[in-house]
C-alpha cells in the first residue's frame, strides 16, 4: 500500500507541475511588431521596449522588428532618442502583434534654461555633462571598428534626390505636361523625384600597412537628369551627404564643409553639454547627452548622444542637425542619425547612417530640392585576415555583372524596405525614358548643360564662339568631334575660327585612338593624339585663369599688348591608371612667330629682327593625385577638394636642328597642390611649385611666370603682374588662399545675417636668371621687350622676391568674390599698378 501511495503521489506531483506549467504558458504575454518614424515611415532601430513597470525589455533590430515575451503584461512603453517615449496597451496572456509611429520630440535645445532668480551661466567645471563627454573622448579608440588590425563588412546605400515645392506655373504649361504623372503631391505640394542610386559593397580594411579595398556587388540607378555626369552626381551626393559620417572623428566632412564633431578630441570648448535622459535596457543602463554649439554661426552640430555605461562609454545612438543660421547657402535643414549595434564582443558598432539635407533659395518656403542618403552596415568581421595576395588588388574594384536593374534581386538583398516613392520612381522611369519628348528635352538640356550638341556620330561644340582682342578684334568659332557612335576606338576633334582685327584664320585639328575604347574625354584616358594647330596666344597667361578667347575673359585689366601666332604639330599618348597615377609622353615641334608689340630682336649691333623662333621637344608629365574623385562634364573634369597632395612633374628636352629647332635646352617643372583642412578655421589651399632650364635659350623659350589681366581673380596666377613682365631659368614660389568660412564674419552682429566669408592670399615667387640667358650680359639672344605705349616690358626676376597678398570678401549674394590685391614691389615698372580689384562668380555651398 504504501508503494502504491508514493507511486500515485509521484504520479501527481508530476501531472501538477505539467499542470501549472502549461498554466504559466498559457498565461505567457507575447508582443512582437515593428517600429517606424511617424514622418518618413522609416524603420527605427535601438529602440527600447519594456513591459510596464518591469526590467523585462529588448530593443528594436535594424529593421525596427522586436520580440518581447514576459509574465502577465497589460502594456509596453517604447522609448528613443529623439522621440516621444510612448506606452501602447497590449492583451495579457496573448500573442500582440503591434506596429507603432513614434513622433519625433520636438524640444528645442536652444530653449534650455534654468529656473530661479538668475540662470546659472554655464560653465564646463564641475559639469557631469562635460564629466561624461571627456570619458567619451578618452575612449574613442576603443570604440571604433578601424582600431582593429583586420576589419571587414557589408554597405549597402541608397541616395536619393527630390525637387519639392514645384512651383504650379512650371508643370501647367504645355512643354511639361506630357510628364505630370511623375509628380506626387505632399501636403499639398508638388514634389518630384529626380535620381535614386543603390549599391552594395563589400569592404575589407587592414591597419599595417594600410590597406583599404571596396567591391561593389550590385548598383540600380534611375536617374531624369542623366544630361549631367551620372557617375559625377553620385560621388558628388555621397560628400555632399557625408561619404563615411564617422562621429569618432575629429571632424565630420558633410555638406563640402567639415563640421566639428560633438566629440572631437576639444569639442567641449565648442559645445554646451546637457545630461538630459536616462534609458535602461535589459542589457545596458544609458544616458542622453544633448548638446548645442556656444556660437549658432560657427560650423557646429546640435542634436543628442546616447552613450553607453557599460564601461567603454561607447556611443550606440546619435541624432546631429545643425542650426540655420549656419554659414552653408540654401541649406534649410539638415539631420543625421547613426544607430549603432551592440557585437557579440560587448562592442557598438554603426549599423546605419541617415543623412537628409533640404536646399532651397529662398530660407523657409518655395522650391527646393531634398536629398537622402541611407547606408547599413552589416556582417561585422574583426581580425580574420585574408590572404595576402588579396591585398595586392586594386583599391576599388567592380564586380562583373554588378548592374542589377532586375527588381527581385533587391527586394530579397535589400537591408530595408524600399520606400514606396522610391519604388513608384523606378516604375515611372521605365513609362519616361520610352517616351520621344522626354528624349528630344533630354538632348535640349544636355546641349545647354555641356556645350555641345549632340547629332549622335558627332558633338558640335557651342563653346568659345565669341571673344574679343585687341589684336584679333571680334572673333567667332566653332568645332566639334566625333562619339563612340562613329567609331569606339579612333576620335577626331577640330574647330576654325577667324579674327576680324588680324583678318586671320585659326584653326586646330587632333586625331585620337583610344586603345581602351573610351573616348579622350572620358575618364581613364589611354590614347594616342596627333594634332596641328595654329592660333594665337598670350605670353604667361595662366592656364588655370582658363581660355582667353572666351567671352568672358575679353574683358581685362588694363590692355595687353603682347601677343604670338603658333603653329605647333604634336605627337601626345596619355596613359591614366585607377590609382590615379597618370602620365603624357610626348612631341611638339613649334613654329612661334610675334605679334602686336612684341618683337624677337637679336641683342647684336644691327639688331637683328627675327620673324619666328622654331622648337621642336620631348615632353615628359607625371601627375599623381591619390584618393582623386572627379566631376565631369562634357568637356572639362574637375577635381571634388579633398586633403591628399596633387603632385606634378614635367620635363622637356629641346632638339637644336631637329625639324628646323634653333635650340637645345632642357626644363624640369613640378607643383604640389594640397587643401588644408582646419576644422573651424575653414581650409588653406596651398601651392608650392619650381622650376629649373639648363642651356641657352632666348626669352621666348624661358620661364615666363603666370599672370592675370583679367578682372577675374585667378587662384595661382599673379593678379597685380602683367603678362609677359618676368621671366626666370630657375625659380621656386608658394601661393596660400586661407577661406575661413565666416568664422570671424559670423560673430559680428547684423553682418553674420549675411553670410559673408573672409579670404586671404598670399603669393611669394622668387628666382632668377643666369648670365648665359640674361640678353644683356650675352650675346646670341633676343632683347627684352621695353616699355612702350603702356606695356610694362620684360624683366628678370632679380635678388628680391615677387610678393602680392590679397584680402577679400565671399558669398556675396550668394555667387560674387571680390578681392582686394596689393603688390608689394617692382613697382617702378611702367603701367603696373599698386592695388587691384578681381572678381569672382562662383555658386558655391
Amino acid at each position: 500500500m504504501a508503494i502504491f501511495l508514493l507511486f500515485n503521489y509521484k504520479r501527481l506531483l508530476c501531472c501538477s507541475c505539467l499542470f501549472f506549467s502549461v498554466y504559466c504558458f498559457a498565461q505567457q504575454t507575447t508582443v512582437r511588431g515593428k517600429i517606424t518614424d511617424a514622418e518618413t515611415g522609416m524603420a527605427l532601430p535601438m529602440c527600447n521596449i519594456n513591459f510596464s513597470n518591469s526590467n523585462t525589455g529588448t530593443s528594436t533590430d535594424r529593421l525596427g522588428r522586436f520580440a518581447l515575451s514576459g509574465p502577465n503584461y497589460s502594456s509596453i512603453v517604447i522609448s528613443a532618442i529623439g522621440y516621444k517615449t510612448t506606452t501602447k496597451s497590449i492583451i495579457p496572456g496573448k500573442e500582440n502583434v503591434i506596429q507603432v509611429k513614434l513622433e519625433k520630440n520636438q524640444k528645442q535645445l536652444k530653449e534650455v534654461s534654468v529656473s530661479g532668480r538668475r540662470a546659472k551661466p554655464y560653465r564646463n567645471k564641475d559639469n557631469p555633462a562635460v564629466e561624461l563627454i571627456k570619458k567619451v573622448i578618452a575612449h574613442k579608440d576603443v570604440n571604433r571598428p578601424q582600431s582593429a588590425n583586420y576589419l571587414q563588412y557589408d554597405q549597402y546605400e541608397r541616395v536619393a534626390l527630390t525637387l519639392f515645392n514645384i512651383p504650379p506655373v512650371l508643370v501647367n504649361n504645355f512643354i511639361f505636361k506630357p510628364y505630370r504623372f511623375m509628380l506626387d503631391t505632399v501636403d499639398g505640394k508638388l514634389s518630384s523625384e529626380v535620381y535614386i542610386s543603390e549599391k552594395h559593397y563589400q569592404q575589407y580594411l587592414r591597419k599595417e600597412p594600410s590597406k583599404s579595398i571596396k567591391i561593389l556587388t550590385a548598383q540600380k540607378e534611375g536617374n531624369i537628369i542623366r544630361f549631367l555626369d551620372t557617375a559625377g552626381i553620385n560621388i558628388y551626393l555621397n560628400r555632399l551627404y557625408g561619404d563615411k559620417v564617422d562621429i569618432y572623428e575629429n571632424n565630420i566632412f558633410i555638406i563640402n564643409t567639415q563640421l566639428l564633431s560633438p566629440i572631437a578630441d576639444h569639442a567641449f570648448d565648442f559645445y554646451k553639454f546637457f545630461i538630459t535622459d536616462t534609458i535602461r535596457s535589459n542589457t545596458d543602463t544609458l544616458v542622453e547627452l544633448s548638446f548645442i554649439p556656444r556660437n549658432k554661426g560657427d560650423l557646429l552640430f546640435e542634436g543628442h548622444l546616447l552613450v553607453s555605461l557599460n564601461g567603454n562609454y561607447a556611443v550606440t545612438s546619435c541624432e546631429l542637425n545643425v542650426d540655420n543660421q549656419i554659414n552653408i547657402n540654401f541649406l534649410r535643414s539638415l539631420k543625421v542619425n547613426l544607430d549603432f549595434q551592440k557585437q557579440a564582443s560587448g562592442r557598438y558598432f554603426l549599423t546605419k547612417s541617415d543623412a537628409k539635407a533640404d536646399f532651397g533659395i529662398l530660407k523657409d518656403k518655395g522650391f527646393g530640392i531634398k536629398g537622402e542618403r541611407a547606408i547599413y552596415y552589416s556582417n561585422y568581421e574583426i581580425d580574420k585576415p585574408r590572404p595576402e595576395a588579396f591585398y595586392q588588388e586594386k583599391s576599388e574594384q567592380i564586380l562583373p555583372g554588378s548592374n542589377r536593374p532586375d527588381t527581385a534581386y533587391w527586394a530579397k538583398t535589400r537591408p530595408d524596405t524600399l520606400p514606396k516613392k522610391d519604388a513608384v520612381f523606378y516604375r515611372r522611369m521605365g513609362q519616361l525614358e520610352a517616351m520621344p519628348s522626354f528624349k528630344r528635352a533630354t538632348w535640349i538640356a544636355s546641349t545647354l548643360a555641356g556645350g555641345y550638341a549632340d547629332l549622335g556620330i558627332y558633338q558640335v561644340n557651342l563653346s568659345y564662339f565669341a571673344s574679343y582682342s585687341t589684336i584679333e578684334g571680334f572673333r567667332l568659332g566653332g568645332g566639334g568631334r566625333t562619339t563612340p557612335k562613329l567609331n569606339k576606338n579612333i576620335y577626331l576633334e577640330e574647330y576654325v575660327a577667324y579674327g576680324f582685327g588680324d583678318r586671320r584664320f585659326k584653326h586646330n585639328a587632333s586625331v585620337y585612338y583610344s586603345f581602351n575604347a573610351t573616348p579622350f574625354y572620358r575618364y581613364p584616358n589611354d590614347y594616342l593624339k596627333i594634332s596641328q594647330q595654329y592660333d594665337i596666344g598670350l605670353p604667361g597667361e595662366s592656364t588655370s585663369n582658363g581660355n582667353f578667347r572666351t567671352p568672358i575673359s575679353s574683358f581685362q585689366a588694363g590692355t595687353s599688348k603682347y601677343y604670338f601666332y603658333s603653329n605647333d604639330f604634336k605627337v601626345d599618348y596619355v596613359k591614366e591608371y585607377d590609382n590615379h597615377f597618370s602620365f603624357d609622353a610626348g612631341f611638339y615641334n613649334r613654329n612661334q612667330q610675334a605679334a602686336g608689340l612684341l618683337t624677337y630682336t637679336l641683342n647684336d649691333p644691327q639688331q637683328t629682327m627675327v620673324s619666328h623662333i622654331t622648337s621642336s621637344v620631348f615632353t615628359l608629365s607625371l601627375r599623381y593625385a591619390p584618393h582623386e574623385q572627379i566631376y565631369q562634364n562634357t568637356d572639362e573634369r574637375h577635381t571634388i577638394k579633398n586633403g591628399y597632395p596633387i603632385i606634378t612633374l614635367v620635363a622637356n628636352k629641346g632638339i637644336k636642328g631637329l625639324f628646323n629647332s634653333t635650340n637645345s635646352y632642357s626644363s624640369f617643372t613640378g607643383t604640389v597642390v594640397k587643401r588644408f583642412y582646419l576644422s573651424q578655421l575653414g581650409f588653406a589651399d596651398a601651392t608650392l611649385l619650381g622650376g629649373v632650364i639648363l642651356g641657352k635659350v632666348p626669352y621666348p623659350l624661358l620661364n615666363i611666370s603666370s599672370a592675370n589681366q583679367s578682372i577675374i581673380y585667378s587662384l595661382n596666377a599673379y593678379n597685380q603682374m602683367h603678362y609677359l613682365e618676368f621671366v626666370s631659368d630657375h625659380y621656386v614660389g608658394l601661393n596660400i588662399t586661407q577661406s575661413f568660412n565666416g568664422f570671424f564674419l559670423n560673430k559680428i552682429p547684423v553682418i553674420n545675417r549675411l553670410k559673408w566669408r573672409e579670404f586671404l592670399s598670399f603669393k611669394i615667387l622668387y628666382g632668377g636668371l643666369r648670365s648665359e640667358n640674361n640678353p644683356a650680359l650675352s650675346t646670341g639672344l633676343y632683347n627684352f621687350p621695353t616699355p612702350v605705349a603702356g606695356a610694362s616690358g620684360t624683366y628678370a626676376l632679380g635678388s628680391t622676391p615677387y610678393t602680392e597678398a590679397g584680402a577679400g570678401i565671399g558669398n556675396i549674394f550668394k555667387i560674387l568674390r571680390i578681392d582686394g590685391i596689393r603688390r608689394f614691389n617692382y613697382l617702378d615698372h611702367p603701367g603696373v599698378s599698386k592695388y587691384g580689384v578681381k572678381l569672382t562668380l562662383n555658386l558655391d555651398l
